[in-house]
């Protein structure tokens, strides 16, 4: 029987996979925005470890990087049909201790936007040979998974949410107990927390795990916590926490349970945006963090500071990334140690 470990995001990394916004993608409008938010974000990443960018020409993503820079980049030149990589990207395993690309499908968040490019990127990226000699794909395209959706301790646990897994629009006629064995089979976990509240207006993913409450280590979650009463999320956000406060550990011990603020409502076009200080990026030594430009950027970063008192908290400016409703873990992907 294969052994499958599924490591945690604070596992060491060899780099991150993005996908490069462009002029045939949603952010048209405001390209230049949202391209300077990923020349940000980018360099930070750059400074400690390899990015693998997915684009439709080289020419217009190196021309933002340093020589220096250059030399940790790894350029894919392909076709996509949006940016957000955490989703469309592999989910990294190991096989009887072998890195190994899990391909799961990939359908727009449940045939809500066009995905024919964005699922192929991970089968492309595997066939151009951009990783390392010895990493294994194994397609798993009968399945739809975001990895946006699921949270991993890196010790047999993962998180995950109802609302989307169970989603009628993602892997019906499946039911939840098959879609529990399922998971549990591929990315070899022990046992599936689920939490069946919590939401975000304006979020197209139907709640993406990674939008609410995050693994900080195998002990502790941070989460987004509403002290509004007046605010529309306050009753399912405080479901939520209750549920949160109900799991335990492995080892049958109540989570160390770290709040991050509600963010500030933003809106675009009048509606609101599902702003969100849990969308944040671990890499090594230091975790991205988005800000929104508003008084509980530093709060929410305090907070988080104290998940991981070891490592520098970088504030990204995401206000262009959630005008298409996303933020920063979002349109990233970290890839293991041994992958790149």
């Amino acid at each position: 029987m294969n052994r499958v470990v599924f490591p945690a995001e604070w596992y060491p990394q060899s780099g991150v996979l993005i996908t490069w916004p462009h002029a045939n993608t949603d952010w048209f409008d405001i390209l230049e925005e949202v391209t300077q938010c990923y020349v940000t974000f980018s360099k930070e990443i750059l400074k400690r470890q390899k990015l693998m960018v997915v684009c439709p020409e080289e020419d217009e993503v190196v021309k933002h990087f340093t020589k220096e820079e250059q030399k940790n980049l790894i350029i894919s030149e392909q076709k996509s049909n949006d940016t957000w990589s955490r989703d469309h990207g592999p989910i990294s395993v190991f096989v009887n201790g072998k890195p190994t690309l899990l391909d799961f499908g990939f359908n727009g968040w449940g045939l809500k936007f066009a995905a024919n490019h964005d699922n192929q990127i991970t089968q492309h990226l595997f066939k151009q040979e951009e990783f390392k000699p010895g990493v294994q794909y194994d397609s798993k395209l009968n399945f739809i998974l975001e990895g946006g959706s699921i949270e991993s301790d890196g010790n047999g646990t993962l998180l995950t949410t109802s609302q989307c897994l169970l989603a009628p629009n993602r892997n019906q006629p499946m039911t939840h107990v098959e879609i529990d064995e399922s998971l549990k089979t591929s990315l070899g976990v022990d046992r599936i927390l689920w939490l069946n509240h919590g939401y975000l207006a304006g979020d197209d993913t139907d709640s993406h795990i990674d939008t609410l409450a995050r693994f900080c280590d195998k002990s502790t979650i941070a989460y987004v916590k509403c002290d509004d009463e007046t605010d529309e999320h306050f009753d399912e956000l405080k479901l939520m926490e209750n549920e949160l406060k109900s799991f335990k550990t492995s080892e049958g011990k109540l989570y160390r349970l770290i709040p991050l603020p509600m963010a500030d409502a933003v809106y675009h076009d009048g509606y609101r945006l599902p702003a969100t200080y849990a969308n944040f990026l671990i890499i090594n030594g230091a975790v991205l963090m988005p800000f929104y430009h508003s008084p509980k950027d530093e709060e929410a970063k305090k907070q988080l500071q104290k998940a991981f008192p070891h490592q520098e908290i970088i504030g990204i400016d995401c206000r262009p990334l959630i005008k298409q409703h996303g933020s920063l873990h979002c349109v990233t992907m970290q890839l293991p140690k041994g992958f790149l």
